[in-house]
């Protein structure tokens, strides 16, 4: 005699609705938060643009040394440096006297090294800005950038919104996917309609991510990222369809 209470639980076989809802929710927040992204990326890349077109102020003259639009070196003189943490990432600061360019500021460095390693209160550096922001400090031939380079953030907000997009995607096809299935009160998901298509998409994604650090072309990134996802389902798709004819047969 059946019990009572599971009235409302899914059949064996049957995606729960909450798996369904699930999926659609955590995909649509991927989704809208890589155009969140996407939307602030024209004027990052706007800034990279002009970062990588923009020379050295000794070179040029007039409005663009004025406004700062030129790459100018300074000399400044080492007042302290610091380690912290920001989100659970190790952070090192540099404080930095510039005397008549400018007085007592502080500027966080990229890496430990090699500028970084070798930074004593008291010692020289040159260092390098362009529109106001210290983008690298150079120590005798060495040169180290910082966490204020232009462009990085273009870079940063490419790469996450593309992973985010795939993703976000790949659930909202699942979501479809598993709504259908309990439509059509479909045989129980195998572990390899799950798996495989979870690594396919790992790989999307990274193969996006990379593109973005690697080059700076957009439309190139775009390419790649589309290519990447082409043949990662594409790849995906075969196991499946092999492994559903041999259940089949």
């Amino acid at each position: 005699m059946p019990e009572r209470g599971n009235h409302y639980s899914s059949p064996p076989g049957r995606p729960a609705p909450t798996g369904v809802v699930f999926a659609a929710v955590i995909g649509s927040v991927m989704v809208l938060t890589a155009a969140v992204l996407f939307a602030l990326l024209p004027g990052a890349l706007s800034e990279a643009r002009d970062f990588r077109a923009a020379r050295p102020c000794a070179e040029i003259g007039g409005s663009a040394v004025e406004n700062g639009d030129c790459l100018s070196e300074w000399p400044a003189t080492v007042v302290s440096t610091a380690t912290g943490r920001s989100n659970k990432a190790v952070t090192n600061w540099v404080t930095l006297d510039g005397e008549a360019e400018e007085p007592l500021f502080r500027v966080r460095m990229r890496g430990h090294g090699p500028v970084w390693e070798q930074l004593k209160p008291g010692g020289r550096v040159t260092v390098f800005s362009w529109r106001s922001a210290v983008w690298a400090v150079g120590l005798g031939e060495l040169r180290q950038d910082t966490a204020e380079e232009p462009g990085r953030h273009a870079t940063v907000r490419l790469a996450v919104g593309l992973a985010l997009l795939i993703v976000g995607a790949v659930f909202l096809r699942g979501a479809g996917w598993l709504h259908r299935r309990r439509a059509t009160r479909a045989p129980a998901v195998r572990a390899a309609q799950v798996f495989v298509p979870m690594v396919a998409t790992f790989m999307a994604a990274a193969v996006a991510v990379v593109a973005a650090t690697a080059t700076d072309s957009l439309w190139l990134v775009l390419l790649i990222a589309a290519a990447g996802c082409a043949v990662a389902w594409t790849g995906a798709a075969l196991p499946l369809r092999r492994s559903a004819g041999g259940r089949t047969a």
